[in-house]
């Protein structure tokens, strides 16, 4: 169930989606020059290790610093991982970016991959694996379309039998069916991805979407 677009257009050109789409691309490309060993300095030293700051001998060698937790949002692991990413981003980004401004949009976008790191980390407090990518901020743009746009339209791939087929299913729906997915593969304790990134960046996302719902809302009523 592969999104292709939504089909509600922007009325601005989403400058901020854009720009961190181009910020994250060339991450990803430096990230490509690095050796091995290079690269794996690099993840450690930017990427979020929850270890760092609950584990006295991992932060010795790796030194205490906060910057990882918006650093480790423009790293990635891979090209399918970056791709990922970058395609919802670019799906639900624009309209979000839209109803919030392109400041407001860019803050909460941060804001979200904050909230959604520390969401990871309560939950794996001692961990030495490196928490890379943009999930959790892309999934707090998610949240927030959910909640400011569900009555819009995602056009999905849809496998049948053998076959594949377009299909369109209602934003409030298709965000809800991958929230659930997100949970369920917490639960089980899915080991590589960050699954409590996912749903706290979710979570934080709908909380700003009702809250800007509401002070629309009041603004139409008054």
């Amino acid at each position: 169930m592969f999104p292709l677009y939504d089909v509600l257009p922007s009325r601005k050109r989403p400058y901020i989606t854009i720009a961190l789409i181009v910020v994250n691309v060339i991450v990803f490309i430096y990230e490509l020059i690095l050796n091995d060993r290079e690269l794996l300095v690099f993840m450690y030293r930017y990427g979020l290790v929850p270890a760092r700051y609950t584990v006295e001998r991992v932060r010795e060698a790796l030194g205490f610093s906060l910057f990882p937790f918006i650093s480790h949002m423009f790293l990635h692991g891979g090209f399918w991982h970056i791709l990922g990413n970058m395609w919802f981003l670019w799906i639900f980004g624009d309209n979000t970016e839209d109803e919030m401004g392109h400041v407001g949009y860019l803050f909460f976008y941060l804001s979200a991959g904050v909230f959604a790191a520390l969401t990871q980390f309560v939950f794996t407090l001692h961990s030495t694996t490196p928490m890379v990518g943009a999930s959790g901020a892309v999934s707090g743009v998610m949240g927030a379309y959910f909640v400011l746009f569900p009555y819009s339209r995602i056009v999905t791939l849809f496998p049948f039998f053998f076959f594949l087929t377009l299909v369109e299913i209602p934003a409030f729906y298709y965000l809800m069916i991958w929230f659930f997915i997100q949970v369920m593969n917490s639960l089980v304790g899915s080991y590589g991805v960050a699954w409590w990134a996912h749903i706290g960046g979710f979570v934080y996302g709908m909380l700003w979407g009702y809250i800007l719902r509401m002070r629309k809302y009041r603004r139409y009523r008054y």
